[in-house]
């Protein structure tokens, strides 16, 4: 990994197989990324260099800049599928820069794909649940109308535990009460585990809360 990260920030000269230099790669686009037929290889060099601004260099807006640009040319080859994938990873990454409105954007326009696709219908509830999260942290009532539309929009997410947790917050947070909202979120966590992202995001409502002490335990 030290070798591959040398040659990354000097652009060496010398081609590393394992992890290509910034400059290689973007040599790479720029003789990949127009012809239609061949959108999905420059989609796929676009990954390789956000890879690289994730773990190599630690640059996670130029990452996204990456990641949205492998999205739009898999939407010129019509692979929804793969560019859903891509608009996630700028979803996560712009909820943890507090960039929520785009975030929610995103969980918005992945959720509306997924919903009607009996394949991965199943995922939708998992995305309104993050934009909710999103809309909780920018405004309480912001969340309360963004729940109700996704009620609407897709009926099957009012019974989700998704649905019900974010309803127990919302009570646990109009009352102010750290304890029960804590109580819930330990509640979910014991049937579906929560990760980072997650636990994070529910830190921050958290914080909200008056007199919290900025846990979940």
């Amino acid at each position: 990994m030290h070798f591959a990260r040398q040659h990354v920030s000097t652009c060496s000269c010398r081609i590393n197989t394992t992890v290509p230099p910034v400059s290689l790669m973007q040599e790479m686009l720029s003789r990949s990324r127009t012809p239609m037929g061949r959108f999905t290889i420059a989609a796929k060099h676009h990954i390789s260099i956000a890879e690289i601004y994730e773990s190599e260099m630690v640059d996670i807006e130029k990452a996204i800049a990456h990641y949205e640009q492998a999205a739009d040319y898999y939407k010129g080859e019509e692979s929804n599928s793969s560019a859903n994938k891509c608009l996630l990873k700028v979803g996560a990454y712009c909820a943890q820069l507090e960039q929520y409105q785009k975030a929610i954007e995103i969980y918005e326009q992945v959720g509306a794909n997924t919903m009607d696709n009996p394949l991965l219908k199943y995922s939708a509830k998992e995305y309104f649940f993050k934009a909710s999260l999103c809309h909780f942290i920018v405004d309480e009532l912001n969340a309360k109308i963004a729940i109700e539309k996704y009620e609407e929009m897709f009926p099957a997410f009012s019974d989700s535990r998704e649905c019900k947790l974010l309803k127990k917050l919302l009570e646990a947070h109009e009352e102010q009460n750290s304890d029960a909202f804590t109580e819930a979120v330990k509640e979910f966590d014991s049937i579906s585990r929560l990760d980072q992202w997650h636990t994070t995001l529910l830190l921050r409502i958290k914080k909200t809360i008056q007199g919290d002490e900025g846990d979940l335990k």
